[in-house]
């Protein structure tokens, strides 16, 4: 582990090999888990707004859900969480033509509908962030759905920290970013 700034970052950012290959996996961190995608505060209102926008990509099930509690609920830790279908799917879960579950609200950002590219979280994933009183641990969240991910970035030779740069720099901006990758080359060359 090492420390930038109000952050300590786990060794597995650097070290493991991740590349997403949703061919493999049809998008299962979408639909798997215990709860839902975790949301930030200021996240609550943008996924209101855009809400309108992507209803009709929504199954009905989800629909009904959001009707009935909302985009999102709060966890068993308090934190807020997007809502999900029958214990399982995110509610702004949709799937494309060969099965592969995407994000409906990703879905309209790559088509210009919006501004708003998708939870931080989930932009970040397999990416974790947990916040202490006195820190912010980034963790590498390492799971079997992932398997045929870890084996493409092992094949492409790509990093956690790599594949994730755009995300880790819109959460933590540019030049904590670069501190990782500082941070990246040192761990190498020890």
């Amino acid at each position: 582990m090492f420390q930038i700034e109000d952050t300590i970052v786990s060794l597995d950012v650097l070290e493991e090999d991740f590349f997403c290959d949703l061919n493999a996996c049809k998008g299962m961190c979408c639909i798997e888990g215990e709860s839902g995608a975790p949301v930030e505060r200021e996240e609550l209102s943008l996924l209101n707004e855009v809400l309108p926008i992507i209803w009709n990509d929504l199954s009905p099930e989800a629909q009904k859900v959001i009707n009935k509690q909302g985009v999102t609920y709060i966890d068993v830790e308090g934190e807020y969480v997007t809502s999900i279908v029958n214990g399982k799917d995110c509610v702004f879960t949709c799937y494309d033509d060969k099965g592969i579950c995407m994000c409906a609200i990703e879905k309209a950002y790559k088509n210009g509908l919006i501004d708003f590219y998708k939870p931080v979280s989930c932009h970040l994933y397999p990416i974790r962030v947990a916040k202490y009183k006195e820190f912010r641990a980034v963790n590498y969240h390492c799971w079997s759905v992932c398997k045929a991910a870890t084996v493409l970035g092992k094949s492409k030779n790509v990093k956690v920290y790599q594949f994730l740069k755009e995300p880790l720099i819109r959460k933590f901006g540019e030049d904590w970013y670069e501190q990782l990758c500082s941070a990246a080359n040192y761990n190498n060359n020890l």
